[in-house]
């Protein structure tokens, strides 16, 4: 992992199993706005906020251990290069230890002097930081639930 690149890293008292699962639920943690499915290394989904959407391909997934999506196409409506998440991928990492069960999420190539990185920050601060911890752990994550226009 480049250290530059954006990590967002948590120990929750859950089973990877729990961590896992959660992760694979995008439409309950991220945005209601998902298209596809998100459950299987192959799968191809689509996430949209407004005008802002990215697709991704899920190019591995090793169960309770790890999940990489790879953005294999973007249009982000409120930068100056729409394009700049192509080819970035996430990386969630879920390890048990005795306190539980930590998840880590890299946004590979999402990193600092990049047009998105402060704003991109703040909602994978939200969204993987909150949402999905509170997903986790109450059952319940806080996505976005604005209707989107295409």
């Amino acid at each position: 992992m480049n250290k530059q690149d954006y990590n967002c890293t948590f120990t929750v008292s859950a089973t990877p199993g729990q961590v896992f699962d959660s992760i694979c639920r995008v439409s309950s943690w991220w945005t209601e706005n998902t298209e596809g499915n998100t459950n299987k290394a192959g799968d191809i989904f689509t996430v949209r906020f407004g005008k802002t959407y990215s697709t991704f391909c899920i190019m591995e997934m090793i169960p309770n251990g790890k999940i990489v999506w790879l953005v294999t196409d973007s249009h982000l409506e409120f930068l100056n290069d729409k394009e700049e998440w192509n080819n970035t991928s996430l990386d969630f990492e879920i390890t048990a230890s005795a306190e539980g069960t930590t998840m880590s999420m890299t946004h590979l190539g999402l990193v600092p002097g990049i047009e998105c990185f402060d704003d991109c920050k703040k909602g994978w601060n939200f969204y993987a930081g909150e949402s999905l911890r509170k997903l986790i752990m109450e059952k319940k994550g806080q996505p976005d639930t604005k209707k989107t226009d295409r």
